[in-house]
């Protein structure tokens, strides 16, 4: 066989720069598998009710207390490039679904742990993602097995299910305030498209938009138990004119992005004027032209106006005649969210207003003062498809770390929405998973035996990692979970034959660390969290496997 080096008779040849890193072969991929290693260890103590909290820092000298996986890995600063990889994946998978952020990493970070013993011993990395991805496909048809629809109005099973994501939480302890606020704001925001005749059924049928439409007003002070989802919206503004209402019953509401001011010029504009007449006749005009436009609001009767842009003294004047409560520079957003709840329609020219733009779908507005700030308060809405949640506590801290616990649990209603099918927590769902792959690996022969059982094998990191962070025996305890599914599939086989499935929910009690059936504990998760959880995990291991050179300190743009 011909050598790789350079002909004989000639030095190295250097192609690279020389202030270059590079590291190449059975070298990068072990130190990939290290870094993994590294960032699962980072929050392997976050899994579970009895996780514990991270505190970190930040280079302006700021603290973060928390025990989500994405925040915690996006606040971390990392230099190895498979490091950073496999922080994007928590950051994805809360993007894409929100929970399951801390499961991901950990799973990710045992299944190329897993791979470590095939590289030492020289298989090439293309067999075992072959496996992998083999395994895979055998994981996903078990969690659909496995899988229970769930409807979607039944407010037990949505509890139980939310519960399962709170109770890891640091707020775990008002759970019952946050579960109901999650599921009221997630049904509240929901509303059904109607879909065109012959459509794919993969096109939404439900749109739940939390981002724009549900927004988080944190104010500290009070007590986490005066927490609260509104049926309306509620913004930071106080009234234009001390003189106008405060308290309005079913107002009508118009809502404008248009100034109620005199229009300015563009660019700078010189007005030369040679008779004193004509300073007053300008003045005149610019006053009839805010007369104009408040007469034609006037004309509709609304109770309240709101616009984006500015309202001048004079138009104050005559609303406050009329008697109209006015609210001037309100956000675009604030302003989208109090259309929907409301019924009413932004209106962009006072020329353009007409009776159906006018909400009247509020029960009560109420201007209300809390702490230092005063609040505006649309309630009472009839079907209000916006919401304002409010949320107080001690510090600022922990309202930050409420927020998230809050935007983690709605992201799981919202998906639950979307796809109504539960999986069993408490780490059922690994362990069926490990305890199938491990049966169906025996049908498979050669060498991608190994790869495919060990995806098995790494599934089961989820249980011991919750037993660990509950203190009690690993090893007993993972053997006695694997020894029921085990028992349950060898039930199955002698009742319905080799392709019998077994509906196994044992899992462990991630405060007890005792071994419970899930379906009478009541621990769900949404079938789309651990779905996309598995396939995330699975297939940046395959990608960080594939990864044979690392070459660091390339150019710089521009050079």
């Amino acid at each position: 066989m011909a050598s790789q080096g350079p002909p004989p008779g000639m030095g190295q040849i250097m192609v690279l720069n020389s202030k270059t890193q590079r590291s190449q072969g059975r070298q990068a991929q072990l130190g990939n598998i290290n870094a993994a290693r590294a960032v699962a260890d980072i929050i392997r103590s976050t899994l579970g009710p009895r996780s514990m909290l991270k505190m970190l820092l930040d280079p302006m000298g700021g603290i973060v207390i928390t025990n989500d996986g994405n925040c915690i890995l996006r606040e971390v600063d990392v230099s190895h490039p498979t490091a950073k990889s496999m922080i994007e994946l928590s950051r994805a998978q809360d993007e894409e679904v929100g929970d399951g952020t801390t499961s991901v990493i950990i799973l990710a970070g045992e299944m190329l742990i897993n791979a470590e013993s095939f590289v030492r011993t020289n298989i090439h990395p293309t067999v075992i993602v072959r496996g992998y991805n083999y395994a895979l496909q055998e994981a996903l048809e078990i969690c659909e097995k496995l899988a229970l629809v769930v409807d979607v109005n039944d407010v037990d099973k949505m509890k139980a299910l939310v519960q399962s994501c709170i109770g890891t939480k640091f707020s775990s302890r008002w759970n019952d305030t946050m579960i109901d606020m999650a599921l009221k704001a997630v049904l509240t925001v929901s509303r059904a498209i109607p879909m065109p005749v012959g459509s794919d059924s993969y096109s939404q049928k439900m749109e739940v938009d939390i981002k724009r439409y549900a927004k988080v007003e944190k104010i500290p002070g009070g007590e986490i138990s005066d927490c609260t989802v509104l049926s309306g919206v509620m913004f930071n503004k106080d009234v234009t004119h001390s003189k106008m209402r405060r308290r309005i019953e079913n107002p009508r509401i118009l809502l404008l992005d248009s100034p109620l001011e005199y229009k300015k010029g563009e660019s700078q504009t010189n007005v030369e004027i040679t008779d004193e007449e004509d300073w007053n006749t300008l003045l005149k005009m610019e006053e009839e032209y805010v007369e104009n436009m408040c007469m034609e609001i006037i004309a509709f009767k609304p109770d309240i106006v709101i616009t984006e842009k500015g309202v001048s003294d004079l138009a104050q004047h005559y609303f406050h005649k009329a008697n109209i409560t006015a609210f001037r520079r309100l956000r675009k957003t604030d302003n989208n969210r109090v259309a929907r709840a409301t019924g009413a329609t932004i209106v962009s020219r006072t020329d353009e207003i007409r009776e159906e733009d006018i909400g009247t779908g509020c029960g009560l507005f109420e201007m209300r003062k809390i702490g230092e700030e005063y609040f505006a308060f649309f309630e009472e809405c009839k079907d209000p498809k916006a919401c304002t949640i409010i949320l107080r506590g001690g510090s600022k801290d922990v309202l930050n770390e409420i927020e998230r616990n809050l935007s983690d649990a709605m992201q799981v209603v919202r998906n639950v929405v979307f796809d109504p099918r539960l999986l069993p927590g408490g780490g059922a769902t690994e362990m069926a998973v490990s305890v199938g792959l491990r049966k169906a690996g025996l049908k498979l022969d050669g060498i991608q035996q190994g790869p495919f059982l060990a995806v098995g094998e790494a599934m089961e990191v989820i249980p011991r990692t919750l037993s660990q962070n509950c203190g009690v025996s690993v090893i007993r305890t993972v053997t006695q979970l694997r020894a029921k599914h085990a028992a349950a599939y060898e039930e199955a086989e002698k009742t319905g034959g080799e392709d019998a499935f077994p509906k196994c929910n044992w899992g462990i009690d991630g405060t007890t660390g005792k071994l419970v059936d899930m379906e009478e504990f009541g621990i769900w998760e949404p079938f789309s969290v651990k779905i996309q959880t598995i396939k995330t995990a699975v297939e940046s291991a395959c990608m960080i496997l594939r990864i044979d050179d690392i070459v660091s300190g390339s150019k710089k743009r521009g050079q």
